[in-house]
């Protein structure tokens, strides 16, 4: 990897590289665009095969981030921040060095909870840096709130492709069952919906299965499943040019981020395939809008209000595609950085 050109072509302002021996800390924060606001990113902690991976994770996430604020109108940037460690090796002074590298950033990023990070995690971060969010969970956490922000997507995606609001008798299936993934099943079976599910986990696939009626099928099955909806919500990288083929949905809507292997190239594998593709960082940025109003003072009303929009914005995008015959993908870069250079520009009038 060329780091420096692939910063430059990215946008990003700033990468730290945080390094300590005692303890052995090795994180990566990176800070894609502040035009909107300060850097907001939750940091995960994960074992990357290789420094390189750790870094190609945070720069896409980082960038994700920068679209997902400005497409859902939240006054934040993109940031995004990874550990590299495994869970097991976890401790409270790994997570308090950590918040020291947080807290050098004086306020430019801003963190939270993401993979195998704990809220008593981000408490001992605390301990060190004002600059996280979710320490008090006043909200009971992003997942309701993302899910149903995901649920308002499939809504937004059936009711264009489909013609039909109604979610009766919907086919869907959903890849992966945490926490978001789990409460998206509630709505979906809620609205009459028939599931079709995977996880790695068989005691989460069984409470799904007893809970909402689903039937539970093998991980790479998933994909070929003859259903309406295809909802990733695991992780990243799984619409690539393995799986996208294998397809038979006619929308894929779901809570992962980075679902794109190479975004231009599967953006484009799905839009031949006549599939409407929900970009991730539009149609899960309920955890986004969660942790903002947290940091504001949490009102519930308000936050909902907010994830409402996501309704809205998608339905946007799907028309700027339809109308320019371009890819959704594209679609909503194209609605976030619009919004982006409005804002480089009003703060330009504001100092002239």
């Amino acid at each position: 990897m060329n780091l420096f050109e692939t910063v430059t072509q990215m946008g990003h302002e700033q990468i730290l590289f945080c390094h300590g021996k005692d303890p052995d800390i090795k994180a990566i924060i990176a800070i894609h665009d502040t035009s909107l606001g300060p850097a907001m990113g939750a940091t995960r902690l994960w074992p990357y095969a290789s420094e390189a991976a750790a870094l190609k994770d945070a720069l896409r996430l980082s960038r994700g981030m920068t679209y997902k604020a400005a497409c859902a109108n939240i006054p934040v940037g993109g940031g995004k921040a990874v550990i590299i460690a495994n869970p097991e090796n976890k401790t409270e002074d790994l997570f308090r060095a950590y918040g020291r590298f947080v807290e050098s950033l004086k306020g430019r990023f801003i963190t939270g909870q993401d993979v195998n990070l704990t809220p008593e995690d981000v408490r001992i971060i605390n301990q060190e840096t004002q600059y996280v969010v979710g320490v008090e969970e006043r909200s009971g956490g992003p997942a309701p709130v993302t899910a149903w922000g995901v649920f308002l997507g499939i809504k937004a995606a059936v009711e264009f492709r489909l013609q039909t609001q109604n979610l009766k008798g919907l086919r869907v299936a959903v890849q992966g069952l945490g926490n978001v993934g789990q409460n998206l099943c509630q709505h979906l079976h809620e609205h009459g919906a028939k599931l079709f599910v995977s996880d790695i986990s068989t005691q989460k696939t069984e409470q799904v299965k007893h809970l909402f009626g689903a039937t539970v099928v093998e991980p790479d099955e998933i994909y070929s499943l003859d259903v309406d909806v295809f909802s990733p919500c695991a992780l990243g990288g799984i619409l690539n040019s393995e799986t996208i083929p294998d397809i038979k949905a006619s929308i894929v809507a779901g809570c992962a981020n980075n679902q794109l292997g190479v975004e231009v190239l599967h953006g484009q594998m799905l839009a031949a395939k006549e599939i409407l593709y929900c970009p991730d960082y539009v149609i899960n940025a309920g955890g986004l809008i969660n942790v903002y109003n947290e940091m504001i003072g949490y009102n519930e009303q308000r936050a909902l209000q907010q994830v409402t929009n996501i309704y809205d914005t998608l339905t946007e995008i799907f028309d700027i595609a339809q109308k320019q015959g371009i890819t959704t993908n594209d679609a909503s870069k194209q609605l976030a950085e619009d919004r982006i250079l409005k804002a480089k520009y009003l703060k330009t009038m504001a100092v002239a």
